[in-house]
């Protein structure tokens, strides 16, 4: 079952992609925000996806990016940037909101406390290291596909999207286990052999999808 939620989790990232694309630019801004406070939520939750063992962000941390892709390549690298600053600012907020909620004691009713400390006490660390890894990696994206731009004259799209990810993703992958999810995880190793696959396979099935928000785009700036 979780491979079949798992194309169903993709598609609907991918649906959202559109239509945050159809509201416009904050949209598309704030959506990049959510994933990336999304993706620390879920990061700690482990799953089995075609017989090995994932974390449950992946499908977050693609979108993430591709979303600033098609930010930088609908609306410029300035507004690329600014939502790299507005995704760091959100993951900070959550990171302190998290530990604030922590400090209420909880009445003799309440039956969440347990799961909220559970949940929230490895925040701090995965978010502070999420921050590192998401400013370089995303600093390192915005320059391979600026590069790619140029390299392809602002053609094949679906392609120049699809490495600039998976060279992205190789990086973040690598440095977020090890900052992250380090004594966390049972093997850090086979989270990254693991990841990795799983993270080029999203981004193999997303990808071509980007072949029709340049349409998409251009139909709402008609209108």
């Amino acid at each position: 079952m979780n491979e079949w939620i798992f194309f169903t989790h993709l598609l609907c990232m991918i649906a959202f992609l559109f239509a945050a694309l159809r509201i416009g630019m904050v949209a598309l801004i704030v959506l990049i925000s959510l994933q990336t406070v999304l993706a620390n939520l879920f990061v700690v939750k482990q799953i089995e996806l075609f017989g090995l063992f994932v974390t449950c962000s992946d499908v977050f941390i693609v979108g993430s990016l591709l979303a600033l892709n098609l930010l930088q390549e609908f609306f410029g690298k300035q507004a690329a940037k600014k939502a790299v600053r507005i995704s760091i600012f959100s993951a900070l907020f959550f990171v302190a909101m998290s530990q604030m909620h922590l400090l209420y004691h909880p009445n003799s009713e309440d039956v969440t406390q347990t799961a909220f400390v559970q949940i929230f006490s490895s925040t701090p660390r995965i978010v502070l290291a999420s921050i590192g890894v998401f400013f370089l990696v995303q600093q390192i994206d915005l320059r391979i596909f600026a590069w790619l731009q140029k390299i392809f004259d602002g053609k094949h799209l679906p392609l120049r999207i699809g490495i600039s990810l998976a060279l992205s993703q190789t990086i973040d992958t690598v440095l977020f286990s090890f900052a992250g999810l380090y004594g966390l995880v049972a093997s850090i190793l086979a989270i990254i052999v693991v990841s990795l696959p799983i993270k080029f396979l999203s981004i193999a099935c997303s990808a071509p999808f980007t072949a029709l928000c340049r349409k998409f785009v251009r139909k709402v700036d008609a209108s």
